[in-house]
């Protein structure tokens, strides 16, 4: 890999790269620009091996002889000191690599539907670490899709992407909109619609009748606020995992973990 050395972080070759850590200024640059950001050399390989174009990659100048074949031919390379590094990005890039990837156009829900027996669908869950660590069970636990409301946070912002170890790019993903209306496209598609609570009087997942395993979507809500009332009206089932010693829920993230497992285990 032959990367060119830059010493000034306000060098615009590095424009991609501003800000990392500032979540508004990022959301508003990287979706309208077309651009995700990958962190670490094994997110990076994963996110190319998935596909995705590389536009530059940027990495310590310490690491430049163990990444010489990362970079595929057409992307720049640059390397940075730490302190240059942390200039620009606003913390110490502590794996040492940046990648700055080409989005590719949105999926359709339809196409994610045809593709999928298993999915997990998420209302307004905008934390990008849950969203990561979601798609990272998904991934590992055999669900085939993951549809998102509207207002759900971006799995290729770079804390989703980093937290999910890069397996947002193994698993289909797709906007679900109008919303709730379009679950009733998932229920035409032949999925059963299974909206995770922690009511008493929901049905045990475990308790689940083997046609509504058959093709399961299962549906969870925001931390802490949880499903919308209006979507646990349009649910097909309500379902709970049993808690004991008083708690009343888990994480969603870890909810998600076990309900996938409870279904393709």
């Amino acid at each position: 890999m032959v990367a060119d050395h830059l010493t000034d972080p306000d060098d615009p070759r590095l424009d991609d790269y501003r800000a990392l850590t500032d979540l508004a200024l990022r959301t508003r640059f990287e979706p309208p620009n077309g651009l995700f950001i990958a962190e670490g050399e094994l997110v990076v390989r994963r996110a190319l091996r998935a596909g995705y174009r590389m536009r530059s990659l940027l990495v310590d100048a310490k690491r430049i002889d163990q990444l010489a074949d990362l970079a595929p031919p057409g992307a720049p390379s640059y390397a940075a000191s730490p302190a240059v590094l942390e200039a620009v990005t606003g913390f110490h890039v502590h794996r040492g690599v940046l990648a700055s990837f080409h989005r590719t156009p949105p999926t359709a829900p339809e196409e994610v539907l045809a593709q999928s027996r298993r999915l997990l669908i998420l209302e307004d869950v905008n934390n990008h670490t849950n969203i990561g660590a979601i798609f990272r069970s998904a991934a590992a636990l055999g669900i085939d899709g993951v549809l998102l409301s509207p207002t759900c946070a971006d799995p290729l912002y770079r804390r989703s992407i980093r937290v999910s170890m890069g397996e947002v790019f193994a698993l289909p993903y797709a906007r679900l909109s109008p919303w709730p209306s379009a679950l009733d496209t998932v229920r035409r598609a032949g999925f059963t619609v299974l909206a995770l609570t922690p009511d008493p009087d929901a049905t045990p997942i475990q308790r689940l009748t083997d046609a509504q395993r058959e093709r399961p979507a299962l549906l969870f809500g925001a931390e802490g606020a949880g499903l919308t009332g209006e979507v646990l009206d349009t649910a097909d089932v309500a379902v709970r995992i049993p808690m004991h010693r008083g708690v009343d829920s888990l994480n969603v993230a870890a909810a998600a973990a076990v309900a996938c497992f409870a279904l393709t285990g």
